[in-house]
């Protein structure tokens, strides 16, 4: 090969991109670069600002870090950064994603083209352009910026995903910028930028590539059996999302989920909502969680006028207070509708309750406090206990736990029995799926301890309910109880 013969080719990216580039393919081979299906279908109708939701392993980091490596070699005075959400993850991409294919071109563009430095995660070359992999993509002006998992960095990163939009997109300004990730939950930059896409606001276009657009994700229908809650599942791609599996990919998906449990949807979505429906990382319920999703006890769940209303608070005075209204209905527990807010008088929240039996005729049953309710408050004359006694209610007091952990298992232990209307209970059921472990930057794991956020309170208010609730017992077991003394 040299210059003269390919010098007609070489002015076409595309062929450069499927010509000149070798990767390390997933089984540590070298080979020859060659786009997939998601990937060529990006190529083809990307814009100047693209924002990517997708299925894991599909490729765009690669597809950008070639992409931004093919720019720095060809075009002159072209900045290229690529942030990654951690540095051992920036100097791997760097190594295997830049390097790597750098190294690995033909001879001739090498000295065509050649690299004055590869130090500190970049590679500059003689034509004024560079390429740098790094977690903080502040510079003076760049041509063109990708973001690796931006979900993920937003989850567990918060302030370096402001420092991203306030220092790095100012850096790239109108040109070529694009973000990509799997999913982490309904809170953060990267979910909204997504939903602002998805509905033509915002300055990126929305592009989602699920699990059943990769034409590897098959495996013979025989090797596995689908249970009635997949039946279920699939029958709802079908008929409501118009996404007919053919029974290789039918059998690909329980596979996975069987090996991924709770993070199938989020690491394999099949539609842009569920995706951000599902478990974060780190998050305490997510399994429990993934279970009522998967058995339909998240759904149409209404207030019933044959059972009495409880309901449990967390109670906040300068931060947020939160209410579960809560129905126990043929041995589980219906959570009908979630309420929360912040910097209001206690007495608020008992016209919330009134609006509610206003509307719905409904008989109170208990009302359930944490054990910071009967405390005094400088700025309440008889105290909160004594302010709700004005309003005709009588709080009970749950206990305080010795250790918060065992207050997050008891609500573990009680999710599987309860049942959520998705709509009245929209925000609580975010608070649950967000309330999550603080992560630790230093040691790169996730601490034995919660993270205190906006999620926190509407946990809190449902661990008041799992620590303290004690459900009715049934006429005939009372009868026995009294007759053999239980209870007396």
């Amino acid at each position: 090969m040299n210059i003269q013969t390919i010098s007609n080719d070489l002015a076409d990216p595309l062929w450069r991109l499927n010509n000149l580039y070798f990767v390390v393919d997933k089984d540590g081979q070298r080979v020859k670069f060659e786009p997939n299906a998601a990937q060529l279908d990006f190529i083809t109708t990307c814009s100047k600002s693209d924002i990517i939701l997708k299925a894991r392993q599909l490729g765009f980091t690669t597809l950008m870090c070639l992409i931004g490596l093919d720019e720095a070699i060809f075009l002159d005075d072209w900045s290229v950064a690529i942030i990654a959400h951690t540095l051992p993850d920036a100097k791997e991409i760097f190594e295997s994603k830049v390097k790597f294919p750098y190294e690995n071109l033909p001879d001739v563009i090498k000295q065509y083209k050649p690299a004055k430095n590869d130090s500190a995660g970049m590679l500059r070359f003689e034509n004024g352009s560079s390429i740098r992999v790094t977690t903080s993509g502040r510079s003076s002006t760049l041509q063109r910026l990708h973001i690796s998992e931006f979900g993920k960095i937003c989850s567990k990163f918060p302030h370096k995903a402001r420092e991203i939009v306030t220092g790095s997109f100012p850096a790239v300004g109108k040109n070529y910028k694009t973000v990509e990730s799997t999913a982490e939950g309904q809170e953060g930059y990267f979910y909204q930028y997504c939903t602002d896409s998805m509905r033509g606001a915002g300055e990126f276009k929305f592009h989602f590539y699920p699990w059943w657009g990769d034409p590897n994700n098959v495996v013979p229908a025989w090797e596995e059996t689908i249970t009635r809650e997949q039946h279920n599942y699939f029958d709802k791609l079908k008929y409501e999302h118009k996404i007919d599996l053919t029974p290789e990919q039918k059998a690909w998906y329980v596979r996975e989920e069987y090996k991924l449990g709770s993070d199938m949807k989020r690491e394999n979505p099949s539609t842009p909502e569920e995706a951000f429906e599902q478990a974060i990382e780190g998050a305490y319920f997510a399994q429990q969680l993934a279970y009522l999703d998967k058995y339909s006890f998240i759904g149409k769940y209404p207030y019933d006028p044959r059972y009495p209303v409880n309901v449990f608070f967390d109670l906040g005075r300068n931060d947020m207070t939160t209410m579960w209204f809560h129905q126990h209905i043929n041995g589980r527990n219906r959570f009908i509708r979630y309420y929360e807010n912040s910097g209001e008088h206690i007495s608020h929240y008992f016209r919330i309750m009134r609006d509610f039996q206003r509307d719905t005729e409904c008989e109170w049953g208990d009302i359930y406090w944490p054990h910071d309710g009967k405390h005094e408050d400088l700025f309440l004359k008889d105290g909160r206990l004594g302010e709700a006694q004005k309003h005709g209610f009588y709080p009970q007091i749950v206990p305080r736990v010795s250790h918060k952990m065992e207050a997050i298992e008891a609500a573990r232990a009680a999710l599987p029995s309860c049942e959520f209307d998705e709509v009245e209970c929209d925000l609580g059921l975010r608070r649950l799926r967000h309330y999550r472990k603080e992560w630790d930057e230093i040691r790169d794991v996730w601490r034995d301890r919660p993270r205190h956020d906006q999620n926190s309170h509407g946990a809190d208010g449902f661990m008041t309910f799992a620590t303290g609730y004690q459900p009715p017992v049934p006429m005939r077991k009372r009868r026995k109880q009294r007759a053999t003394g239980w209870g007396a």
